[in-house]
């Protein structure tokens, strides 16, 4: 399997921090460089430095020449300049990649540690085909009520979800930490079939060498009584230059930040709910039991008689699944 590539959008932020960097050490503002290197847009600078704009090594190299900097610097900043502009060889690694999962993949690729929490699902790291099928279909519907345009075809999307998981399966991956709600392993989320293997895969999982979960039970009590308000997620990537990055999680929106006293607390509330949690190794018992009783009751409804399965098809059925 061939080495996991930079996504090319951290690349940009990388690039856009260090030719910041190098400005303000220079003494120089943004209209003194615009007006000294002769562009006719002072966004141009802008977009650059706040990596929002694919970069032109001739641009970056003229910038360099002006800030005067250090030869294996320069090197160094063209060679991320040509990453950042690179999205082929990036997206090579995922055959089906659509726009709601190419965010997710982006903030993955080139990741060293990645830990998550979700207080109602199961990361999508983690999903089972059937987990996420589900999880996107109810949450198209959701959306589809406001808006009838919304959402790629639920067959791609899947596909796409479960190729950023062979993320966990590469040799150079990141280590990966999930602490994951009891709640979030129950009957609300899926039929029994689908949850069945849904936590038959999380004990597979669990059993990596570079894959721990953590199962926060419902009445375990967080310190002081906290309640985490949302899911969220943190990632540190390989190259230590590139900064530590949180991503909180909605419904229907998601936030990113790199600021450093923001990303703090996430990290110190991700100590809490690991303490909270079962170990490792309590959550992997806990996953095998989960698992046999639900493959028993399984065994036992295909091979009981009819008329004690009738009070079941009286039961009332749960309305369709709008949660994400």
């Amino acid at each position: 399997m061939p080495p996991a590539v930079p996504s090319p959008i951290l690349r940009r932020r990388r690039l856009g921090t260090d030719l910041r960097r190098l400005r303000e050490a220079a003494g120089l503002t943004g209209d003194q460089v615009i007006e000294r290197i002769g562009w006719a847009s002072a966004s141009k600078l802008s977009r650059l430095e706040n990596g929002r704009s694919r970069p032109d090594p001739e641009d970056v190299a003229v910038l360099l020449d002006l800030y005067r900097a250090a030869p294996a610097l320069r090197e160094e900043l063209l060679v991320i300049t040509e990453e950042a502009g690179d999205m082929r060889a990036w997206r090579r690694s995922y055959p089906v990649m659509t726009q709601q999962q190419l965010g997710w993949a982006e903030l993955e690729a080139g990741c060293a540690q990645i830990r998550e929490y979700n207080p109602v699902l199961v990361p999508g790291l983690l999903q089972t085909e059937g987990y996420a099928r589900l999880r996107i279909v109810s949450a198209n519907a959701a959306a589809a009520s406001t808006d009838p345009s919304t959402g790629d075809d639920p067959e791609t999307e899947v596909k796409a979800r479960l190729g950023r998981q062979s993320l966990l399966d590469r040799p150079d991956g990141p280590r990966y930490t999930a602490v994951l709600e009891e709640a979030a392993l129950g009957r609300r989320a899926c039929p029994p079939d689908v949850l069945r293997d849904q936590l038959a895969h999380l004990c597979e999982l669990a059993i990596l060498p570079n894959v721990t979960l953590h199962l926060l039970l419902r009445d375990t009590r967080i310190g002081e009584f906290y309640l985490p308000p949302t899911a969220f997620s943190l990632y540190r990537f390989t190259d230590s230059q590139d900064p530590e990055t949180l991503a909180i999680e909605g419904g229907f929106i998601d936030v990113m930040s790199t600021e450093a006293s923001t990303v703090n607390r996430y990290k110190v509330t991700f100590e809490w709910l690991c303490s909270a949690a079962l170990s490792a190794s309590d959550t992997l018992t806990w996953l095998f039991a989960a698992t046999g009783r639900l493959t028993d009751t399984a065994a036992s409804s295909s091979t009981a008689p009819g008329p004690t399965a009738a009070p079941a098809q009286r039961r009332r059925q749960p309305g369709r699944l709008t949660e994400r």
